[in-house]
């Protein structure tokens, strides 16, 4: 078998080709192809959906080279709200983007700012706001992933480097109508050298409690990534819940957690399993304590799985993309459906590297019966392109 391998930032994955089953019968189509011109290139993510209009992404392209962000239609009519220069507004967003009431949009970008250690941005209109430069040190580096909000309107998220420890952090940016005056940014952990975890990639995610729970995709008891807890409290404290092994259990959680409606977590590892394509697994609680469950094991070889969130719909079936996994190593997109205490997978499209993508790296927007994600590079001119799936 030959391996071929992509770097992905400073993320080195390995795509080993293999054949898997690709019977598929949904519909597929690209609704959008990146020029690496103005409209961006190479996006990182998928959407977030407001109806039928999906904001994103792109880590490069845009009118200075350094990414944009966009709204497009499910026809695929695109509108640049945001051209990054790679200065202080910021450069190489990567993390999925979150729409709140009245129609804010909040971000991150892997690099740029004052430091060039990245930002959290707010876009009202077309209009660009940065609210925090990371400037590298103990507050932070390169985050990665996309926020979270809470009640009172304050902002969560992750970075992959920088903290006390140099492994990463999660951090809170309180809203002015807390503090009386500007964002203010608090470090609610820092990522130590050990079994804490290290190197988040993936965001946070509330409970009911107004507990934090995330990944890291390195560092934990086996060094091979971990699920961890954040207790709120006046001082946050992290409770590991789940340590990656590299065996069955998978290895590397670059994916964050979401949440169904009992509360139970599902996220997804990139490598490791049993079919060596990474897996995805359920968190559940009982009395006081948190099950791990593996869902299923995806098919694949190396590092190749999942590398964004899943999704879940009303059905309770999950939906998720591999990077390079798939017959022709350039990617699938998959569904996993509840049955009897089982889990069954259903291949509903694999990618062949050419016109239509390769290298599904996004998570995916459900919407009317339709899937949605992005590609990193593929379509037309080789720098992505947005896709369609139907699924019903």
């Amino acid at each position: 078998m030959k391996t071929r391998r992509s770097l992905i930032g400073g993320f080195l994955l390995a795509c080993i080709f293999a054949v898997n089953p690709a019977a598929q019968a949904q519909t597929f189509s690209v609704i959008h192809n990146f020029t690496g011109g103005n409209d961006g290139a190479v996006p990182y993510n998928g959407f977030v959906a407001d109806g039928k209009t999906f904001y994103g992404t792109a880590s490069s392209g845009g009118a200075s080279g350094n990414g944009v962000v966009f709204k497009i239609t499910t026809s695929g009519v695109e509108t640049v709200l945001h051209s990054f220069s790679g200065g202080p507004d910021g450069a190489t967003p990567w993390g999925q983007l979150l729409r709140v009431k009245g129609g804010a949009i909040y971000g991150t970008t892997t690099a740029g700012g004052t430091s060039d250690a990245g930002t959290v941005f707010e876009i009202k209109g077309k209009t660009e706001t940065v609210l925090y430069s990371f400037a590298g040190g103990a507050d932070g580096a390169t985050p990665l992933a996309g926020l979270v909000e809470d009640a009172a309107g304050n902002l969560y998220g992750t970075t992959s480097a920088g903290g006390a420890n140099g492994n990463g952090t999660v951090f809170e940016l309180i809203a002015p109508k807390i503090t009386g005056g500007a964002w203010t940014k608090a470090v609610l952990y820092s990522f130590g050298t050990g079994t804490d975890g290290a190197t988040p990639f993936g965001g946070v995610i509330f409970d009911s409690a107004g507990n934090l729970y995330g990944t890291t995709s390195a560092g934990g008891a086996y060094g091979y990534g971990t699920i961890f807890q954040l207790v709120a409290a006046n001082s946050w404290t992290e409770k590991i819940l789940h340590n990656f092994q590299d065996g069955d259990d998978g290895a590397v959680p670059y994916a964050g957690l979401i949440a169904n409606k009992s509360g139970d977590f599902y996220g997804a590892a990139t490598e490791g399993g049993s079919n060596e394509g990474g897996t995805v697994y359920e968190l559940t609680s009982s009395d006081g304590s948190w099950n791990f469950n593996v869902v299923y094991s995806v098919p694949g070889w190396g590092v190749s799985g999942t590398f964004r969130n899943v999704v879940l719909d009303s059905h309770g079936n999950l939906y998720a993309s591999t990077h390079c996994d798939g017959a022709n190593n350039a990617g699938t997109v998959y569904e996993l459906s509840p049955s009897k205490g089982s889990w069954n997978y259903t291949l509903l499209y694999t990618f062949t590297g050419g016109s239509d993508g390769l290298y599904s790296v996004s998570d995916l927007v459900l919407n009317d019966g339709q899937l949605y994600g992005t590609t990193l590079y593929g379509g037309a001119d080789n720098n992505g392109v947005v896709y369609e799936v139907t699924i019903n």
